[in-house]
């Protein structure tokens, strides 16, 4: 009884949150709705055996991306009034793009309906263990059979990463720059000099 209860109280607290994201006109209150929307989706996660997938909710889309979100709307000038502007001029297209997602949900519902589609027959090999919790068995899964995948999606964000720094990073004049050796070759007899002062003859500037 409990379960059907948290059930209901996720979902109707993530479709609420959902649509005031939308309809919500200061987008600082549309990211701290979606983070709510976030937080609900990871508690049905949660009720379905996912902790995995709510972990990921949380840590990533909340940690990170609305987050970002969140700063980049509070720090950026941004003109209301022209947002609107082009919110109304983009409505039509955004009505047609709306509908025909709306075709598509109603169409897969149908064929659903008909039968579902065989993709192919599982051999047992990625079954999970009886006593594996989810977040055992996808790490087993990543560190074993998609090892070298998982290895390579690391290496291409690490590209990503520092692609995206040299393309941003700009020169300044004026700046002085930061020798590392220099730093670390520094003597603490050269940094710092002990005084014995006199008493009452005050600071010497």
């Amino acid at each position: 009884m409990i379960h059907v209860f948290a059930f209901y109280l996720f979902a109707t607290l993530c479709i609420f949150s959902g649509a005031v994201t939308i309809l919500a006109r200061n987008p600082v209150h549309s990211v701290l709705w979606l983070i709510l929307a976030f937080f609900n989706a990871a508690g049905l996660m949660v009720l379905v055996g996912a902790e995995f997938i709510a972990m990921l909710l949380v840590i990533v889309y909340v940690g990170a991306v609305a987050v970002l979100f969140l700063f980049v709307v509070m720090m950026l000038d941004i003109d209301f009034a022209e947002l609107r502007a082009g919110f109304v001029k983009n409505f039509p297209l955004g009505l047609a793009l709306a509908v025909v997602l709306f075709v598509e949900l109603f169409v897969g519902l149908i064929v659903r309906g008909a039968g579902s589609v065989a993709l192919g027959k599982a051999d047992g090999s990625a079954a999970q263990a009886a006593d594996a919790s989810n977040i055992e068995a996808i790490g087993a899964l990543l560190y074993s059979r998609y090892l070298f995948l998982f290895e390579a999606a690391g290496i291409v964000l690490l590209v990503a990463m520092i692609g995206a720094i040299v393309l941003t990073h700009r020169q300044r004049t004026g700046v002085r720059g930061q020798s590392i050796a220099k730093q670390n070759a520094r003597r603490p007899e050269e940094a710092t000099v002990n005084l014995q002062p006199e008493v009452g003859k005050g600071v010497q500037l």
